[in-house]
């Protein structure tokens, strides 16, 4: 008995050192979660590439050039971009400053009769809209918008030191995680209590839901917003480049997507007199988005993410009001992890647990 005790003081005390140190060494990392997630997600997503590499070459300097593409594909555009989205989204943030005060919305509107028109389908519910109360409302949306992406703009920066040190930061976790990454995973498979299968299948459908992410939702938005971004410098249109940065972010919400551009354009278009610029806007629209939600995403992604739309879109939702713009990763990450530990429990735990016995049983 006193064997057993003592066995049950060490377990106990061992088990409580475990757990302070793990406690200790999330503290420590905490303050550089996100970098490591988003290296986690890259590092995932350019995994085959690093695997050709090593077929040939030494698995460090495999790393090493997949860490170069990565530095030229995600880098260089986004400190290109920077300044351009910036200008134009103070630009717009003015327009619309001045549209209000110089009532440009307001004339537009009374001058193609849409107002009248407008105010003859809300008198039905009694509601009548003032050109007044559309011009400011307008106008606000756009000073909100331009000035939310100028003052992120701005601060990516004013603040280039930070970025450039956490972007090489993370790609010297990206450099590590290729070469390393299936011991580590190895690792925490054989830490986790769950079974090995149980585990593995945690890893693969989180891989499956980056890769849905940001290679599906993120080459599809990388299109739509480039295609969208040249559409507006035809037909010359402001702000081409911060247009086309808001489509390619919009791109990633299955419900709402580009046409939260593309169809108050078409509207802008219409009241300018512009009917087939208007139309064609509509058109295009419509042709994109179909081109890309059945037949790109479905070849590219397939059917390794089955998640309904609707819980994409809350998740992404969010994500984004509690994360940022990282939310549109960490937002699907938390949803799948959900529904992979739920088709584990049906599967694996729901006939072990006794269900509760009502009055009557």
């Amino acid at each position: 008995m006193e064997n057993i005790s003592n066995r049950d003081m060490i377990l106990k005390f061992f088990l409580a050192l475990f757990i302070v140190s793990f406690i200790l060494l999330g503290w420590l990392i905490w303050p550089f979660i996100s970098i490591i997630i988003l290296a986690s997600v890259v590092t995932g997503i350019f995994n085959p590439v690093f695997n050709s590499f090593k077929n040939k070459i030494n698995a460090s300097v495999a790393s090493l050039l997949t860490c170069i593409i990565i530095f030229i594909i995600l880098f260089i555009p986004i400190v290109f971009f920077v300044g351009i989205i910036s200008k134009e989204a103070y630009d717009l943030y003015l327009t619309a400053k001045t549209a209000v005060l110089s009532d440009q919305i307001k004339t537009l509107f009374e001058s193609s009769r849409i107002l009248e028109k407008i105010n003859q389908i809300l008198s039905n519910f009694n509601i009548v809209l003032t050109g007044e109360e559309l011009n400011k409302a307008i106008s606000e949306i756009g000073k909100v918008v331009g000035l939310f992406l100028y003052e992120q703009a701005s601060s990516i920066a004013s603040n280039v030191l930070k970025f450039v040190l956490n972007f090489f930061f993370m790609l010297l976790i990206i450099f590590f995680l290729l070469i390393e990454g299936n011991r580590l995973v190895s690792f925490i498979v054989d830490l986790s209590p769950l079974p090995r299968e149980q585990n593995e299948k945690l890893i693969q459908k989180f891989k499956d839901i980056a890769g849905a992410v940001l290679i599906g939702n993120g080459l599809a938005g990388l299109i739509q917003g480039a295609l969208g971004g040249i559409v507006f410098v035809v037909f010359g249109l402001k702000s081409p480049f911060m247009w086309g940065l808001i489509m390619t972010l919009l791109a990633f919400l299955p419900i709402i997507g580009i046409g939260a551009v593309f169809i108050p354009a078409a509207v802008y278009l219409f009241l300018q007199g512009q009917i087939g610029a208007g139309i064609f806007f509509i058109v295009f629209y419509v042709i994109l988005s179909g081109f890309i939600e059945y037949l790109f995403k479905p070849k590219l992604v397939g059917k390794r993410v089955k998640m309904p739309t609707l819980l994409v879109f809350l998740s992404i939702m969010g994500g984004l009001k509690m994360f940022g713009i990282l939310g549109i990763i960490y937002g699907p990450l938390v949803v799948t992890a959900f529904l992979t530990l739920t088709d584990i429990y049906l599967s694996s735990y729901q006939n072990i647990i006794e269900p509760v016995k009502t009055i009557e049983e």
